[in-house]
């Protein structure tokens, strides 16, 4: 009978797995209807969808498709990511798995609404939707900064997505690889699910991005070069971009063990609009703690409008290591911050915890501060206590940090011992009168005499700032510490078969790698050509990528180059010649090992490849007018005498206030016209707008978008030769402004 027993036992458990092994393998088509376990038959589908199209639906209950790493195309390999359009899968039911299955050149590559315990493992979603970026490297486009305000109706979507999944509970994502897109995992409405073991990384936009998700997991996930808007040495602005962003009302999430370097902001969180309208809520609760954010071109962390625990954290070579505007009763603890800008800066906060964290070679540690106002439109400003105080600083460690301190505007500070300071400059700045600034028991290495006036008065003068150098050890503070709680520095438990997120040994690390293209950040996989320093016409040109030979094929505007042959890496030197419109560089390329384009297609050993560097050089003289804009009479608009004039070699300019004096803030004009010689060719000029805007090329009305409208890009292909002139007329409306043209000369 035992026997028995447990040959059914046996039977019972092994039936499913048998059942499953034997069913037959279906071929995928458009229109596909799946609502039943099955595997899929291998091979490559080209099945293209359009905007509203699905190519295939899962339905059910209890559900399990193994893929068998069939892959689905709704594109050609070398077809532009910016239209790809349509959703590859979309799940609905519940208790459903897929595995093994690869999708590319798709808006959306996998769609899931309503399911509860959703698995989607082992799989790719690499190469799908991504628009072109319009930054450069001298400046940034504002049309490429991203916005996730709203997502009530999916606005998200529009962005695209690997995988896309609202109101799903307790989902699971692990094993799987997304590049090569804007964003590669989006959660809206999504409750207690887990997402580990996952490389989402060089993508343009998101790694993981939550709105209104909570008690998630995002753990052991690779998410780095999540990243876009930044140039080494001109701009760092990240635009919005993140390895992790959390939106409005997205709480008790925990986001541990995860490498998210080299991303815009390394986890972007935010309260969220409801918040700003009525103080209520937040993104409270999260639990951020033994992750990698470092060489990220923002914020390593920012924290907003809430209450956080940001713990064990690496923040290297960041602009801020953590951003906490207005965060309120939150720990910051045990966190490695080295070489920033500013290790921690908080404005507005209230009953803040800063402890046991260890700051080297930034600027500035810790820099605390409250505006004078606040905005007349903030609700939450209105509603909320939005001064800066009540903080603990406690048993922090800051080696050669320049600017320990800097506290502004703020009460009831507490730097309470013991905090030690060791090689710094300037140890406490206090630009604005502080209430109630207690300097408490803490080692600090500098000249006695400096720091008895300190220990006679530990509530320091507002205005004092106090220089220390070092490394002479002062006597004991006589004055007792405050009576504090120290934080618990408990860990999450890690997940028994998470693996270590890290980025490989010799992997490239740090903001230089930050290249940007077109398309987003370099992954490394094929070989380029990076314009590094100009030095009058001569240029050096950094060749980085996979090992291989290479050799200068083709030169277009340069006089000299100092090898046009060569190994991976090297560096060339050219010279440009100043009357050329444009230079262009054309290189071949051959390898031992196999390589990948930027639009994912692989490159066998030994095959030629090309790659290039192209800039348009020339020069317009611009001439702008300023008007007065009234939106009831446009045509009036550009007659008269202008407020006020300029001359520019480049048409770029961002306003946040009047564009030159005697213009009001609003409601101005631009007229900008140049006249050109140019060699001849086919060109694509590219025109940045915040508002409306009208160019004129050779008085044929050639780009027409008068309306009000964010900065938006309007592009026209040309033929071009010998001389012409542009005329260019704008509108702002109010607020912020821009006007940018751009010319390059299309390649075959």
């Amino acid at each position: 009978m035992v026997f028995m027993k447990r040959f059914f036992q046996t039977l019972v458990f092994l039936l499913p797995t048998c059942l499953f092994a034997q069913l037959v393998e279906v071929p995928l088509s458009k229109g596909l209807q799946l609502n039943q376990s099955c595997k899929i038959r291998p091979g490559i589908y080209e099945l293209s969808a359009s905007a509203t199209e699905t190519c295939i639906t899962i339905s059910g209950e209890n559900l399990e498709i193994d893929f068998q790493n069939a892959e689905l195309r709704g594109a050609a390999l070398n077809a532009s990511p910016d239209g790809f359009t349509g959703t590859a899968i979309v799940v609905k039911g519940k208790n459903i798995t897929l595995k093994n299955l690869k999708i590319r050149g798709y808006k959306v590559a996998v769609y899931a609404e309503n399911v509860a315990s959703l698995l989607i493992q082992d799989s790719d979603f690499s190469y799908n939707y991504r628009p072109r970026l319009r930054s450069i490297r001298e400046r940034e486009d504002f049309s490429d900064w991203l916005s996730y305000h709203q997502n009530e109706k999916d606005e998200w979507l529009r962005y695209g997505a690997g995988i896309y999944l609202k109101n799903c509970t307790e989902p699971v994502v692990r094993g799987c690889r997304i590049s090569g897109c804007q964003n590669a995992l989006l959660m809206s409405g999504c409750n207690g699910g887990l997402i580990y073991n996952n490389f989402f990384t060089f993508n343009s936009g998101l790694g993981i991005g939550l709105y209104r998700s909570s008690r998630n997991k995002l753990m052991h996930n690779r998410l780095d070069w999540n990243v876009r808007g930044y140039s080494h040495g001109f701009y760092q602005r990240g635009q919005d971009s993140a390895g992790i962003l959390l939106y409005e009302q997205s709480s008790n999430n925990t986001i541990a063990y995860n490498s998210a370097t080299h991303s815009g902001d390394g986890l972007f969180l935010w309260a969220g609009q409801s918040t700003m309208d009525t103080g209520q809520g937040g993104c409270n609760d999260n639990w951020i703690f033994g992750n990698d954010f470092s060489y990220a071109p923002t914020n390593g962390i920012e924290v907003t409008f809430s209450r956080n625990r940001i713990q064990g954290n690496v923040l290297r070579e960041c602009t801020y290591g953590i951003w906490g505007g207005y965060s309120y009763e939150s720990f910051i603890m045990g966190n490695f911050i080295a070489d920033c800008k500013t290790g921690i800066a908080i404005e507005h906060g209230q009953n803040d915890t800063i402890q046991q964290n260890l700051f080297q070679g930034d600027s500035t540690g810790i820099y605390l501060w409250a505006r004078e106002s606040q905005p007349a439109d903030w609700a939450y400003a209105q509603k909320r206590d939005t001064r800066s105080r009540d903080a603990i600083i406690d048993h922090n460690v800051f080696l050669l940090t320049r600017k320990p301190l800097k506290i502004s505007r703020s009460e009831n500070i507490f730097i309470n011992g013991v905090n030690l300071f060791f090689g710094f400059e300037n140890l406490l700045e206090t630009p604005q009168p502080n209430k109630n600034l207690k300097f408490l028991r803490n080692e600090v290495y500098g000249p006695a005499p400096q720091l008895q006036a300190l220990w006679a008065n530990p509530e320091l003068s507002a205005s004092q700032n106090v220089n220390f150098s070092y490394p002479n050890k002062q006597p004991e503070n006589p004055y007792s510490p405050l009576d504090i709680t120290y934080g618990d520095l408990h860990e999450p438990d890690s997940l028994p078969d998470g693996m270590i997120a890290a980025l490989p040994r010799g992997f490239p690390k740090g903001r230089r790698f930050i290249l940007m293209n077109e398309w987003g950040p370099y992954d490394f996989q094929r070989p380029i050509a990076i314009l590094d320093t100009v030095a009058g016409n001569k240029y050096s040109v950094v060749i980085l990528g996979p090992s291989g030979t290479w050799n200068l094929v083709k030169t277009e505007g340069a006089k000299m180059v100092s090898a046009r042959r060569g190994d991976v890496p090297n560096v060339i030197t050219v010279e440009r010649d100043p009357a050329a419109a444009s230079m262009y560089l054309e290189f071949e390329y051959t390898s031992p090992n196999s390589i990948k384009t930027v639009f994912g297609e692989i490159v066998p050993p030994g095959t030629k490849y090309t790659f290039t560097l192209d800039r348009f050089e020339k020069k317009l003289d611009w001439n702008l007018a300023f008007f007065r804009y009234d939106s009831l009479a446009p045509e009036k608009t550009f007659t008269g005498t202008p407020l006020a004039t300029k001359q520019q070699t480049e048409l770029y300019s961002a306003w946040w206030g009047s564009p030159a004096p005697g213009v009001p803030e609003d409601m101005f004009a631009t007229q900008a016209t140049a006249e050109f010689e140019i060699p001849m060719g086919n060109y694509t000029l590219e025109l940045t707008s915040d508002d409306g805007v009208r160019m004129y090329l050779d008085d044929y009305l050639v780009i027409d978008n008068w309306n009000i409208h964010e900065p938006q890009t309007n592009e026209i292909s040309v033929n071009l030769g010998s001389r012409h002139k542009i005329r260019i007329e704008h509108f702002d409306a109010g607020g912020f402004a821009t006007l940018d043209l751009r010319i390059r000369k299309k390649r075959k």
